[in-house]
C-alpha cells in the first residue's frame, strides 16, 4: 500500500484520543451520554417499580414519551391534546366518577404464538380501559398448549407473566360481564373478540381501523393503530414492546376526537319486544271470551261455515245482526234469512 493512501485511510477516521479506546468501542460505549442531553435520553426497562408486570431483565431504551409535549394548550374537535396524550402514557389522575366502566370501553389483546412453529396465535392479555383511560381490565391468560414462541418483542410477554395468569374461561367470562350493554371500542376489534369467543351486537361495536377508513380520516383502507395515532395525535407509540393498555387508551383517545361525527351514523339496539306467546295472552285477557261453534277447528275455517256467514243477505235487522254475529250458528236456516247456499241444523 502506497503512502497516500495511508494516509487517505488515516483522514477518513477520526484521530483516537490518547489513552481513550478505540473508535468503535466508543461508538458503542453509552455511558458518557448525558441525559440533559436534547432529543437523547437513555431510559433503563429493568427499574419495575412503576409497572404492574415487571418485565425483568432487558435492554436500555429511548423512552418515547420525552419526545411528547404534555404542555400544548392545541384543542383538536374539542378536545384537548394534552389531556389525551396524558391519557395514552398513563399521566392523567382520576376522579371516583371517572373511575367507573361508564358507556363506553376500549379493548386490545395481546397474543402468543402455539402450535407448530407459533404460527397461530393464542390469547395471552386482555386489557380494557374506559371513556377516561382508567384500567378496569389487565389479565394475563394461562396457555393449555405450550407455547412456542411469546413473541416478546411485539406483545411484550415473557414466560414470567405467566406465573400470575388465570384460565381463560375465566377472564372471558369477566370481560363478557364487563362489556355487556356497553359499547366497545377497539382497533380491528374483531380479531379481539375472536381470540375471547366472543360476540358483541354490531351496534355497540366502534371499530377506530374501519371508521377512519370510512371518513376519510387517513388515507388508507387498513390503516395501523401506530400509523392513526402519529398522525392525529403526534404520538408514537409501539416502538418497542407493545403494551395493551397502551394500545386500548390510544384506541380511546382517537375515538374521542371523532366521537361526535362518527356516533352520528349509529342508532341504539331497538328495545326488546315482548313474545308472542305473552302477547297472545295479554291480548285474551283484555276481550271477552265468545261462545265455541261447534264442530273441531278454528271457528268457520275447517267446518267449512265461512261461506255461509259471508253470503248472508244484508236486509237483516240488527237484533238478527247482533245475534249471528255471537251465536251465529244457532241462525243459519232460520226464516227470514235463509237463501243461497244455506243448510238446515
Amino acid at each position: 500500500m502506497s503512502a497516500s493512501a495511508a494516509k487517505k485511510i488515516f483522514r477518513k477516521g477520526k484521530k483516537p484520543e490518547q489513552g481513550g479506546p478505540p473508535n468503535k468501542r466508543r461508538k458503542l460505549d453509552r455511558s458518557q451520554l448525558s441525559s440533559g442531553s436534547p432529543g437523547v435520553a437513555l431510559v433503563s426497562s429493568q427499574d419495575t417499580s412503576t409497572s404492574a408486570f415487571p418485565r425483568g431483565n432487558s435492554t436500555t431504551v429511548i423512552d418515547p414519551e420525552l419526545a411528547v409535549d404534555f404542555t400544548t394548550s392545541e384543542t383538536k374537535n374539542g378536545e384537548s391534546l394534552a389531556t389525551l396524550r396524558k391519557m395514552i402514557f398513563g399521566r392523567l389522575e382520576y376522579t371516583s366518577a371517572q373511575k367507573d366502566p361508564g358507556k363506553y370501553l376500549a379493548i386490545d389483546c395481546e397474543m402468543v404464538g402455539v402450535g407448530i412453529d407459533g404460527e397461530e396465535s393464542s390469547l395471552a392479555r386482555v386489557s380494557i380501559v374506559n371513556y377516561w383511560g382508567t384500567v378496569q381490565l389487565d389479565e394475563f391468560v394461562k396457555q393449555k398448549e405450550r407455547v412456542a414462541d411469546y413473541r416478546t418483542k411485539w406483545s411484550g410477554i415473557r414466560p414470567s407473566d405467566m406465573v400470575k395468569a388465570k384460565q381463560f374461561e375465566e377472564v372471558q367470562k369477566t370481560v363478557a360481564a364487563l362489556t355487556k350493554d356497553r359499547i366497545i371500542v377497539g382497533h380491528a376489534v374483531h380479531n379481539d373478540l375472536k381470540v375471547l369467543l366472543l360476540s358483541h351486537p354490531g351496534a355497540f361495536i366502534r371499530d377506530t381501523q374501519r371508521l377512519a377508513a370510512k371518513h376519510n380520516v387517513i388515507n388508507s383502507k387498513r390503516p395501523a393503530l401506530r400509523n392513526l395515532v402519529k398522525q392525529e395525535l403526534d404520538v408514537v407509540i409501539q416502538g418497542g414492546e407493545h403494551s395493551s393498555v397502551t394500545d386500548a387508551r390510544a384506541t380511546m383517545a382517537v375515538f374521542r376526537l371523532h366521537r361526535k361525527e362518527w356516533e352520528k351514523g349509529f342508532k341504539p339496539l331497538p328495545a326488546p319486544r315482548a313474545g308472542a306467546s305473552k302477547k297472545r295472552k295479554l291480548d285474551e285477557s283484555s276481550e271477552p271470551a265468545e261462545p265455541t261453534p261447534p264442530g273441531r277447528g278454528r271457528k268457520g275455517v275447517s267446518s267449512g261455515l265461512s261461506t255461509i256467514v259471508k253470503r248472508t243477505p244484508q236486509t237483516r235487522s240488527k237484533s238478527t245482526v247482533k245475534t249471528a254475529s255471537n251465536n251465529w250458528w244457532t241462525t243459519l236456516g232460520a226464516s227470514g234469512i235463509a237463501g243461497k247456499g244455506s243448510m238446515k241444523l
